[in-house]
This record gives structure tokens, sequence and C-alpha cells, in this order.
């Protein structure tokens, strides 16, 4: 007999197992194993690891490798999928080449992981009232939660655009009626979850690397405000978000969260020495240390995209070639970003230029699918980022990822304050801001300007999951993603997960030939 499967939200419905998180700082939790939801939350040690739950999915990982970071690489202008061929982690193949329909796509998990969160914070807010435990303490994970149900709001609105709304949790005799709201809804409340956040006492405004490195701050609200408001084309409050982050002047440390640009760009992808370092503001932690195996891929606490995006069939032929692990050549880099960095500071941080290797003598590799002969260093495996942790080395690399970093809100910061009517001058902030990330690398100033902000953008940050996002909120994707397939008024949002509408009342999206 077949069995069948259920929608994800309905799943959720049905249990929340809260299972100890494994990643690195603070989500190190003991006891392993899980607990259900409803003989959960009796005292402040029990809320706590509710709460280190819902941190639990900021990293997801489904078990056919799909992630956030992942999908949006293969989804943008800066990288094809890559792999071993072309039904290789096929949510990334057809997301790459806009092939994608309800039934396949990275929108499964992207939808799973967005949900899982969602219903892990309400639960922990529906249920926190009742805990006997300090107050103070109560209030903080109260703003954590809001804040990550927030972050979770806003990732899923702006990919899918139509969404269940929910607040609270479902009950088994509602949750085949749960319907989408609004956009504008969804919206109000990610800005009302993420003021109020803000506005509680007990949410820090900074917190230790050492035991707490990875937590929500007051800092990272307000980023993650900022960003809202950019997307509702909200300008000025943007711009205003955003410079409660920045600090009073680009370049120096921000005096109230204690932001700032590493001196070295490099720096930012030693996977030891500068994790949670001060350039940092929403981090996802990951650890060597979960003991991943390939028994199940998605319960690892290990970067799996650090395996992912190296070339295949590593190997040094000179003693200068890099220290390279052996990795799959998924999300290889396009001619089109090679040409757009190789001539800036940042490129060796970013490429790995195989085929330059390759054509010297210094290193070998197997050519994998889609192969350009380039591959995104940042994230590569490196042999010396090895350990000696339990499980499969493969599935246990330790390198975290930046979700929101400083150098982000500078460059935010600067297009929202064009936008607002702001000159971009010499002399004007968004010239300041600018040009402190230029010129951390050693690049000249130039005139803040739209078209020079999203260029550095896009060399900045290639290849840490932004370019999708910025490509079309700013109506570019057509022109950077029509030779892929690219549609106007359709691929701009993801297709609602088939298996979401199977006897329930959610809708498919109009721009994927729904009602919705």
């Amino acid at each position: 007999m077949k069995t069948r499967q259920i929608p994800y939200i309905i799943a959720m419905t049905l249990g929340l197992q809260l299972a100890s998180g494994c990643s690195d700082s603070f989500l190190e939790v003991k006891p392993k194993g899980t607990d259900l939801e409803t003989n959960y939350y009796r005292n402040a040690t029990e809320a706590f690891n509710g709460l280190i739950a819902i941190y639990d999915v900021v990293g997801w990982q489904g078990g056919n490798y799909v992630t956030k970071i992942g999908a949006m690489n293969a989804g943008s202008d800066d990288h094809l999928a890559g792999g071993g061929g072309p039904n290789d982690v096929s949510a990334y193949q057809v997301f790459s080449k806009y092939t994608l329909s309800p039934a396949q796509g990275p929108q499964e998990e992207l939808w799973r992981k967005g949900y899982a969160g969602i219903f892990r914070a309400n639960t922990l807010l529906g249920k926190l009232p009742g805990i006997p435990m300090d107050e103070n303490l109560k209030k903080r994970f109260e703003a954590e939660s809001r804040f990550l149900r927030a972050y979770f709001y806003f990732d899923l609105v702006r990919m899918f655009k139509n969404i269940p709304l929910l607040t609270q949790a479902v009950s088994t005799s509602e949750m085949y009626d749960v319907v989408q709201a609004p956009p504008a809804e969804v919206y109000n409340l990610i800005i009302e979850d993420l003021k109020a956040a803000i506005a509680e006492p007990s949410f820090p405004d900074q917190v230790p690397a050492k035991g707490e490195g990875g937590r929500a701050t007051r800092g990272a609200a307000h980023a993650l405000l900022g960003k809202v408001y950019l997307y509702q084309e909200r300008w000025a409050e943007a711009a205003t978000e955003f410079a409660e982050v920045n600090g009073a002047t680009p370049g120096q440390t921000s005096a109230k969260y204690g932001y700032k640009l590493l001196e070295r760009y490099e720096d930012l992808w030693n996977f030891y020495s500068n994790k949670f370092n001060s350039e940092s503001i929403f981090e996802i932690a990951y650890s060597s240390f979960s003991g991943g195996n390939w028994d199940c891929i998605s319960c690892t606490e290990g970067n799996v995209l650090n395996i992912m995006v190296g070339p295949r069939g590593y190997n040094k032929l000179k003693p200068g070639a890099p220290d390279m692990a052996s990795g799959w050549s998924f999300l290889v880099v396009t001619k089109s970003l090679f040409d757009a960095i190789h001539f800036d500071p940042r490129y060796k941080s970013t490429v790995l230029n195989m085929d330059s290797l390759k054509a010297n003598g210094i290193a070998d590799y197997s050519k994998g699918y889609d192969d350009t002969g380039y591959f995104l260093y940042k994230f590569a495996a490196k042999t010396t980022d090895e350990t000696d942790g339990p499980g499969n080395k493969e599935l246990n690399y330790p390198q975290n990822m930046y979700e929101i970093r400083l150098a982000d809100t500078y460059l935010m910061e600067a297009e929202a304050l064009l936008k607002a009517g702001q000159g971009g001058g010499a002399g004007t902030r968004a010239y300041a801001l600018l040009n402190a990330v230029r010129a951390r690398v050693g690049l000249t100033p130039v005139t803040a300007t739209d078209d020079n902000i999203f260029r550095e953008r896009r060399v900045e940050l290639a290849g840490e999951g932004h370019r999708w996002f910025d490509l079309v909120r700013t109506g570019r994707a057509v022109a950077a993603l029509g030779n892929r397939g690219f549609t106007a008024g359709k691929h701009e949002i993801l297709p609602i997960p088939l298996l979401e509408m199977e006897n329930t009342k959610i809708e498919q999206s109009k721009e994927w030939g729904g009602t919705k």
C-alpha cells in the first residue's frame, strides 16, 4: 500500500517535537533526544530548550541538500546548479534553468523551513505566559521568538507572496481550513513583531560571542526591520533603521551595537577565529561535532554547502596549490560573475579559478555538470578546516554563514537614502557608506549611484544568497536571467508546493496558474 503524504502545515499541527540543537555556541543543548511539545515547557530550562528549537531552524538543511542560500544562488545569474549531472539535486537544477513547477523545485524545503520555525515560535510564545520563571528572562525569550517569527515570515512572503498567517498553534480541527492572508497583513505582523522586540528592555543590544554567539539582538532586529521597509519601498524608514545599526560614522565602530567592518575582507571566511565577529549582525551557526552521517543528512549541524561547492576530484599537483577538499562542484560561478569580479580585490577570496590552475599544471579536477572552471571559494571546504569530530567529515564542516552583515546594511542604507531623494556625491552619507565598503578592500571612492551600489552588492556579497532577491526587488531579473528562462510576472516568486494544496484551502498563486 502506498503511504500518502500530508501537507507540511498539517503535519506540524499533529505534534511538535523539540530536538536538541547541536550547533556551536549557545545552540549546543543537552540532553540529546526529543520531547513532545504537549509534555514540555514546565520551567525556564525547558523554555530555553524551546527557544533553541526555533533557532535550530535558521540553519535548516533539507535531506536533499537544499538550503536557502544554495537555492537562491542556483536561481541567480552568478551561479549555475552544477553538480554531477542534470538530475543531481534536481531542486537546484530546475531553479537554475527556470523549469521549476509546483511539483519540483526548492520550494518544498523552503516552505517547510519557514513553517517549522513559525510553528516552534508560536508554540513557545503561547506557552511562555504560564511558565514559572524570571519575568525579565521570559520577556527576552518572547522578544527573541518574535524576532525569529518575523525572520521566517519575511523569507516566506518574499519567496511565495501568498502564504498562511498563523500567530498561534493550530488545532487539529482547524488544520484543513487554514487560508492564505494578503501579503500586506503578513508584512504588518513582521513589522509588529520586530518593533515589539526592539522595544523590549530585556532584549540585549549585544551578546558575548562566547556562550551566546548567534542569538538575536536589538541591532539585528533594526537591521531586519530596515530590510523589510526596503522591500516595501519605504525608503526613509528603511534608512532610519539602517542608520541605527550602522552608527554615526561609516567605517567606524557603531557605538551602541559594537559593529565594525573587519579590516581584511578575507578574514570574513575564516572558519574558526572569526565566528560572530564585529561585522556579523545575524549569523547562521554550524558545528563539526554533531556527528552527521549519511543515514540522516538533514540531521547534521555541519555546513553541507561547504562540500557541495568545491571542485570534484581535486588534486594538488604542485606545493603552491590551494589546500582544497574534493567537493561536488555545485553552484559553479558563471562567466558573468567572473568578469564582474575578476579585477576586484575580493576576487581571490571569492572565486577559485580551477581553469587557470589546471592550465598551469598547479592543480587538477574532474569537470562536473555546467562546468565553467570557476568555483565559490569563500565557502568551499578546505583540508585545513576538517576536524576529528564524529560522523562523516563531508557533512560536518563548521563554517558559519552570514544572514546579515555590516557591509550589507551599509549598502542597503546607501540605496535607501538615494531612493528617498538624497544625493550621493562626496560629503553625503550615501557616499560615505558605499565607499567605506570599497575602502576596506583598497578601492578608490565613487559617487553613490543606484547602479554603483548595485554593482558593489554583487561583488561584496557574491555567493551569500542575496543576488536573486536583489535582482527581483529592483526589477533587473528579466535582463539578467531572461536567457535562462526567467519570465516576468511569474518567476518573481516560487510556486506554492503542490503537496500543500492537497485537501486544504491553500490556493496556488496566479503567477503559477492558480487563483490566488
